[in-house]
């Protein structure tokens, strides 16, 4: 594969996309079992080598900012919050020069303990996972009777200014699906933002299915039952979300449609996965392997070539809609969301 002159410095693709967002999955492991992630059973977790030390995570990120122009970088899991090395490596990312903004992706069990030495690190904001107000529902969809743990955890952000808190919220058909309004009205009365998520074809158990998937029309019908909802005037630029203010503003509610309102063409993201993988796409079905160049020996330099290779072979959609589309063969709980 040839890679396009001119591109040091940053990671376009042949499309012109430039990304600028890293995301970096610490772990494959999680303390819940969501059931449209993995099984009741958990999965086949990395053996120990498998993983990036803390010290090669910190220097591909390093290498992301100061040379491929990264300015955003979120750690995500599996559940971040379980990696031992999660506030040294924080520190670390925090210091680099340009500075990054920082922020993480966890389900909030754990996060009033570690919020504060987070926020010291150099956290900038957390995105916490919350399907349910309803602990029953919880302990059906998580496998575990934790929602206490999780509200306690969104608090404990809120106190030291992990702000925006946001709350990231899947509905899922004969589920939770008339649960939209009253997740709104918890996020308004505690200041929070939330975002829902279509479900997307990322389940370890292949069970996906778009019919039976709640869509954005779907989600933004059941919140106008109880809100008035006006489009928001704010450029979108390259977030995932939709944006609309709440009964005329300024609170805002968002819908991620990845399924049914692609937003490839605005994508500005690269991954890198728990074992050193660099995914152009979290749909990809191929992986770049950066961490046998780094523990080959392979200088900065040419870590960044690896990188931006990899990056410049990225499609221009994930393909959902293709009837001929493959669902990866790594769970979201391995790749980071």
């Amino acid at each position: 594969m040839s890679v396009a002159p001119g591109t040091n410095g940053v990671l376009v693709d042949r499309y012109g996309r430039v990304a600028r967002d890293l995301r970096v999955s610490l772990t494959d492991k999680c303390n819940l079992r969501c059931t449209y992630c993995m099984p009741a059973e958990g999965l086949p977790w990395l053996a120990g080598p498998e993983l990036l030390t803390d010290e090669e995570i910190v220097r591909l990120v390093r290498v992301a900012v100061e040379l491929l122009g990264v300015t955003e970088v979120r750690f995500t899991g599996g559940e971040p919050l379980i990696r031992a090395g999660l506030v040294d490596i924080v520190t670390a990312v925090a210091a680099l020069e340009p500075r990054p903004r920082v922020s993480l992706t966890t389900n909030g069990i754990g996060l009033d303990r570690l919020a504060p030495a987070l926020r010291t690190a150099g956290l900038d904001r957390v995105n916490v996972s919350l399907d349910t107000l309803d602990p029953d529902r919880f302990t059906t969809l998580t496998r575990r009777p934790r929602l206490d743990a999780v509200l306690a955890g969104l608090a404990g952000a809120a106190t030291v200014g992990l702000s925006p808190v946001k709350i990231n919220s899947v509905l899922m058909r004969g589920v939770n699906e008339d649960e939209a309004p009253a997740l709104l009205r918890f996020a308004l009365e505690h200041d929070y933002q939330l975002r829902f998520i279509e479900q997307m074809p990322l389940d370890a158990q292949h069970g996906w299915a778009r019919d039976t998937m709640v869509t954005a029309d779907e989600i933004l019908a059941s919140l106008r039952t109880v809100f008035d909802l006006t489009a928001d005037p704010t450029e979108r630029g390259a977030a995932p979300a939709e944006t609309w203010l709440v009964d005329g503003g300024p609170a805002r509610v968002g819908v991620i449609a990845s399924v049914t309102r692609p937003f490839c063409g605005d994508c500005d993201r690269t991954r890198l996965t728990a074992d050193g993988q660099v995914r152009a796409c979290l749909f990809a079905t191929q992986e770049s392997d950066l961490r046998a160049a780094l523990r080959a020996g392979a200088d900065d330099d040419e870590l960044a070539r690896c990188w931006r290779t990899a990056m410049w072979g990225k499609r221009a959609g994930h393909g959902i809609d293709d009837p001929t589309f493959l669902q990866p063969t790594r769970p979201m709980s391995a790749i980071g969301g």
